[in-house]
């Protein structure tokens, strides 16, 4: 096809959703719900997946130094600690900030205690360590343990094992809804699709009946498919964008929410914007593009 014949019937795919508006609103609507539902959907399994990881990186494993180690040495555990391929951070506790987070710990029936303890040396040096993987947070605890001059490490390997079943658990629930609401919105955009062409079926005859190719008679179907679903894709993604924001500025104002269930793991749209818009564009132009040029076959058998 030349390239004059194919920018006529790219304009005549065009002119066919004005002059056919109703029906190319009806597959605007069902396909911008559909995007909608299944975008939401695969942006809510993300951010608790996010979430559930935030959680993991907050169960830390305490390290405790022996009480005569030397500050050299204790620069040494350090980065020996901080090269380990798990080990994320390293953050250094003295005895004065661990003597801190004790009493901050203690509720107010325990205080009267601190009154009689002015010394803080019978706390030990250690160090706050985070890891990049919470599945393998046991693994670091032993080898860390086996470092010279480190009295103890301790993690808690069952916050480890409850994150992993939730985070398993999630996926699979997530992933059969993602699906389920995948395959309804097909059967939504075939059906309408398959209206739309319906509706001009005696139109595709005649053509067919003058001797007009399969090309030709697709094309513009094709192309108004494929203009009328990166509207709805467009659309999608500024709606997607809008309500997102705002749940997110609801969500992250809640500082002990926040704190409490990961929430502060929520991934900013601004870090997804291009993804998720390249994602509806793409998935709306496909969708109506395809669906427009098979629910044509059937009435090209003449």
């Amino acid at each position: 096809m030349k390239l004059s014949g194919f920018k006529y019937l790219a304009n005549q795919g065009v002119e066919n959703i004005w002059k056919n508006k109703m029906m190319a609103f009806a597959t605007f609507c069902v396909l911008l719900i559909s995007l909608l539902l299944v975008g939401c959907a695969a942006l809510f399994y993300i951010n608790m997946n996010s979430m559930i990881l935030g959680l993991g990186n907050q169960n830390e494993i305490a390290v405790y130094l022996t009480p005569d180690s030397a500050e050299e040495r204790v620069q040494e555990i350090q980065q020996e600690i901080q090269s380990m391929e798990n080990v994320d951070t390293v953050d250094y506790i003295s005895k004065e900030e661990a003597y801190k987070r004790m009493q901050d710990q203690i509720t107010s029936k325990g205080k009267p205690i601190f009154d009689r303890i002015d010394d803080y040396q019978f706390m030990p040096d250690g160090f706050s360590v985070t890891v990049k993987d919470n599945d393998k947070i046991e693994q670091t605890t032993a080898l860390i343990s086996q470092i010279s001059e480190i009295q103890s490490a301790n993690s808690s390997p069952q916050v480890a094992e409850f994150l992993r079943e939730l985070r398993r658990v999630v996926t699979l629930i997530a992933g059969a809804i993602i699906i389920a609401l995948a395959a309804v919105s097909m059967i939504m955009i075939s059906n309408t699709t398959k209206a739309s062409v319906f509706a001009r079926r005696e139109e595709i005859q005649i053509m067919k009946y003058v001797g007009a190719t399969n090309s030709f008679i697709r094309t513009p179907f094709f192309v108004e498919g494929m203009v009328t679903g990166f509207f709805a894709g467009a659309g999608a993604f500024f709606i997607t964008w809008a309500v997102y924001r705002a749940v997110y500025r609801i969500l992250t104002e809640q500082a002990m929410l926040m704190n409490a269930f990961g929430i502060g793991s929520i991934i900013p749209f601004g870090r997804i914007r291009l993804y998720v818009g390249l994602a509806y564009l793409l998935a709306g132009c496909i969708i109506g593009a395809l669906g427009s040029v098979i629910s044509t076959r059937k009435h090209l058998d003449v």
